[in-house]
């Protein structure tokens, strides 16, 4: 570099400063700009309203305002989702609790590390006009596939009036299936879910007889993910909570704006996103505080009870969840709106 001979030694001192100063900022633009790698996470989900929020905050980029890249892998069976997971597959996977107890045994166990909603009227039992009430139930045919969330939704009504899993017979049938066997009269009634639930009761002149809502129900929807994983990445999980609750922050805020990217997204309409989303309590601050200060190991051994009493889903039942508060607790400590 040649100086002008007229600059002082104070000054060239002053000079070579200044340029090291400017050259450090350079490197550090470098390292922490454009041109380094976010960490990232790859998320299996299926199309439950309440996990569609996640397609929001991906299109808003607020997984990249929190340093990470999500990979939303889609999937129509849940326990192929959460079996993904367990074995490596996937980094973490939007699944109902009922579904991650059921996983396949593997090398880990599962962990459940955030509760993206909990069903709040958007899961019930549609009958037919001859049975008016839940109690009605006894000794009729329910439409329901064993060990999915319609089995679990069918034992937490029945336990609310209290009914044995065996004072029904269950016709174990996908969702649609159910439908079209209670319009043909072969079954009583079925478990289906919103807005079906609501379509179905009037078509056939029958009647909704039980909702998630009447009870603080067990339909638990959340994230879960490997024990091994959770423990060594607290960190990413913890950015991936702070996007997630400003995407919950934005349906409160801007609803608006959410639906309408969520119903682009799914090739939906605005209005019906906004209505599927209507039957689920948020999961946002005050909700995952609340299960993860006890609800959630509750609501686990209620399930189990559950399960263990109706032995015809012939899951094996994974007791030894884990329910990883760390990465939660940190992110509600953190958010701010």
């Amino acid at each position: 570099m040649m100086v002008p001979k007229k600059i002082r030694s104070k000054q060239l001192s002053q000079f070579l400063l200044v340029c090291a100063f400017v050259l450090s900022l350079v490197i550090h633009g470098c390292l922490a700009g454009g041109n380094r790698e976010l960490p990232t996470l790859r998320v299996g989900m299926n199309n439950w309203p309440g996990y569609m929020v996640a397609l929001y905050a991906k299109e808003a980029g607020l997984f990249q305002k929190r340093g990470l890249q999500v990979e939303l892998v889609r999937f129509t069976n849940q326990q192929d989702n959460i079996r993904a997971t367990i074995r490596g597959s996937l980094d973490a996977s939007f699944v109902p609790l009922w579904e991650a107890m059921q996983v396949d045994p593997g090398n880990d166990r599962p962990a459940y590390v955030m509760v993206a909603d909990i069903s709040h009227g958007s899961d019930g039992i549609v009958a037919r006009s001859s049975v008016p009430s839940v109690k009605d139930l006894r000794g009729k045919t329910v439409a329901a596939k064993l060990g999915t969330v319609s089995h679990l939704i069918l034992l937490e009504a029945l336990q609310s009036q209290q009914l044995k899993p065996t004072d029904v017979k269950i016709k174990d049938v996908s969702n649609d299936i159910a439908v079209q066997l209670l319009a043909q009269g072969e079954v009583d009634a079925a478990v289906v879910w919103e807005p079906l639930l609501s379509e179905t009761a009037a078509k056939i002149k029958g009647k909704v007889i039980f909702t998630t809502k009447d009870v603080d129900s067990l339909v638990i929807d959340g994230l879960a993910t490997r024990a091994s994983f959770a423990a060594d990445h607290q960190a990413e999980l913890t950015q991936l909570m702070l996007a997630w609750l400003d995407a919950i922050h934005a349906v409160d805020t801007q609803p608006d704006r959410v639906f309408a990217s969520i119903a682009h997204q799914l090739g939906q309409t605005p209005a019906s996103v906004a209505k599927d989303y209507s039957g689920l309590l948020k999961g946002g601050v005050e909700l995952n505080r609340r299960m993860f200060e006890g609800r959630l190991e509750a609501a686990k051994n209620e399930i189990v009870q559950l399960l263990k009493l109706d032995p015809r889903h012939r899951q094996v039942i994974r007791e030894d969840i884990k329910f990883d508060r760390g990465p939660m607790m940190t992110a509600i400590e953190q958010w701010k709106p």
